[in-house]
């Protein structure tokens, strides 16, 4: 097509790109690594919450079911360690300081390489209630009650299914294409795996994940 041919919708969205690209600090690598900090901090936030209902044996606001006198006391702040840099999470507490989590434990100040996959490629890809059940009770790595994975379940299943059912723009100016390497644990050994993403601004700036995929080994061209 020659530039004689183009319509003026093309012609005025070339140059809004032109604009955008000109005007607008894109670090894709940034971005990346924020969305993947905001799931992890949001996924360890909704485990302790589900946790603390089951040893206080009634769920936020639901005091009718409430048969202890101890109850929640707010929050405390703690940064942990990942690998896109350190993340804040809320960690409830109890008045009677009874609480003890167990998916973060009160000296811990990381998070494995292992976790972090298992938590991502909840929101990456489309998981039954049961893929999600067993995805936390490998998080866990310890005995945890039925009950206890059926709260966390409650909490996560309608965020990740939200984040995978959101509605995306029809056009996006630039689509940014990368890919992040872990090391992670599959059948016995170490293996190097990519955790791909697209990344894309829309005309008026705004950026959308408009998805991750965990499909290779390598960061190839062909794929």
């Amino acid at each position: 097509m020659s530039k004689k041919d183009r319509s003026p919708e093309e012609i005025e969205r070339r140059a809004k790109i032109r604009e955008l690209l000109q005007t607008s600090n894109i670090s894709s690598m940034e971005d990346i690594q924020n969305l993947f900090k905001e799931t992890i901090a949001e996924f360890m936030e909704n485990g302790l919450d589900a946790e603390l209902d089951e040893k206080l044996g009634y769920s936020k606001y639901d005091y009718r079911n409430k048969e202890t006198s101890n109850s929640r006391n707010g929050h405390s702040s703690k940064t942990l360690r990942t690998s896109f840099g350190n993340v804040d999470v809320a960690v409830p507490r109890d008045r009677d300081g009874q609480f003890e989590p167990q998916l973060l434990k009160k000296n811990q100040t990381s998070v494995s390489q292992d976790i972090e996959e298992k938590i991502l490629s909840m929101y990456a890809k489309g998981m039954t209630t049961g893929d999600i059940e067993a995805h936390i009770r490998d998080i866990y790595g310890v005995e945890v009650s039925d009950t206890t994975v059926s709260r966390i379940t409650d909490k996560i299943l309608p965020i990740a299914k939200e984040w995978q059912q959101r509605p995306l723009e029809n056009v996006y100016a630039v689509v940014f294409l990368d890919a992040i390497h872990y090391h992670v644990r599959s059948e016995g050994q170490i293996v190097k795996k990519a955790v791909y993403i697209a990344i894309g601004v829309s005309l008026d700036g705004h950026k959308d994940v408009l998805g991750m995929w965990w499909v290779g080994e390598n960061e190839s061209a062909k794929f």
